[in-house]
């Protein structure tokens, strides 16, 4: 409707630069952030994970090639790590990992060109919470707009939920989420309440808390 502000603007999900313009790839909702630089990106209810740099994932290891796991995210092909992309980890101090386990990492390599390429360290080599996810707790997958929606800052899902039980919680870019409670009955509600929260209203999702909670 007007002429675009001066200054850097990032692209997101569902836009790609044309020229001086952006194209519109998906359909969806069109949201802005206008803090810091300015971002525009689509908000769709997609259910295929697309890799993207920097996204935190929940990945499962499905292979192990030589020096090379190979991971399910949920995408189109599976990513590639690294046994030395943990902190700590050299030739004779080798991470283990296992077939079948869980690992949290980030995109260190997506493009739609290259197979996405993980790693479990940040930029100064700690893991920041990122690794091997212990073999209890509960894995479940819900769409990535939930996803975007618990990780905002603040979220009251999440602030609502931790009066109820303390729980552990992970949330993956890739529309994942492990969770663990101290009981397998409150891990199981804590499941089905960030479960049914993408269709239900605030004040709903207050009254379930509340009877829950016995109040």
């Amino acid at each position: 409707t007007g002429a675009a502000p001066a200054g850097r603007l990032l692209c997101g999900p569902g836009l790609r630069r044309s020229g001086a313009g952006l194209l519109v790839t998906k359909c969806g909702l069109l949201r802005h952030r206008p803090a810091g630089p300015g971002a525009y990106w689509v908000d769709s209810q997609q259910k295929r994970y697309v890799p993207v740099k920097g996204d935190h994932v929940l990945g499962i290891v499905t292979a192990k090639a030589g020096d090379v796991f190979k991971l399910d995210v949920g995408g189109s092909e599976p990513a590639s790590l690294s046994y030395l992309a943990f902190e700590g980890a050299t030739k004779r101090n080798r991470p283990n990992v296992q077939v079948g386990d869980l690992i949290y990492g980030q995109f260190l390599v997506a493009n739609k060109d290259m197979e996405p390429e993980m790693v479990c360290i940040d930029s100064s080599g700690k893991s920041s919470g990122m690794g091997i996810i212990g073999q209890d707790g509960f894995l479940f997958k819900v769409s990535l707009g939930l996803i975007r929606k618990l990780l905002a800052p603040k979220c009251e899902i999440i602030q609502e939920l931790s009066q109820l039980y303390p729980f552990e919680l992970v949330l993956g870019m890739n529309g994942r989420i492990w969770v663990k409670a101290k009981t397998v009955q409150q891990t199981l509600i804590i499941v089905n309440i960030l479960e049914a929260s993408e269709y239900m209203t605030a004040e709903q999702r207050r009254q379930a808390l509340a009877k829950l909670s016995g109040n």
